[in-house]
Order: C-alpha cells, then sequence, then structure tokens
C-alpha cells in the first residue's frame, strides 16, 4: 500500500504544509485584492471634479 511507504507522519505533514498554504495564499490574495481596490478608489476620486469632490464630502459628513 502507498500508504504505508509514504507512512502517516509523513501524509499528516503533507496534508497540514497543504492547508497551510492554501490559507497563506487566500491570506495574501486578499490583501493584495483590498490594496489594488484603495488605489483604484484613490485615482478615481483623484479625476473627479471639484464639484463632485465637494458633493462626495458634504455626503460623507453626514
Amino acid at each position: 500500500m502507498m500508504v504505508d511507504s509514504i507512512g502517516i507522519i509523513g501524509l499528516v505533514i503533507v496534508v497540514v504544509s497543504g492547508l497551510g498554504s492554501f490559507v497563506l495564499g487566500r491570506w495574501l490574495s486578499n490583501r493584495r485584492r483590498a490594496k489594488k481596490g484603495a488605489e483604484k478608489r484613490a485615482a478615481e476620486q483623484a479625476a473627479q471634479s471639484r464639484q463632485v469632490r465637494r458633493a462626495r464630502e458634504r455626503r460623507d459628513r453626514r
């Protein structure tokens, strides 16, 4: 059987490291996505006219 050649401990290590890699990848991906979204929002706000910017600021103060 293949499990006997790998060993139970080796199999556990493979599963734990795979789960750790998956969780780390998701966390880093979410951070990168949030950062890109914030940069995009900042760029959109910088391109707004003064009138639109002031209206947004008034709306945000409420």
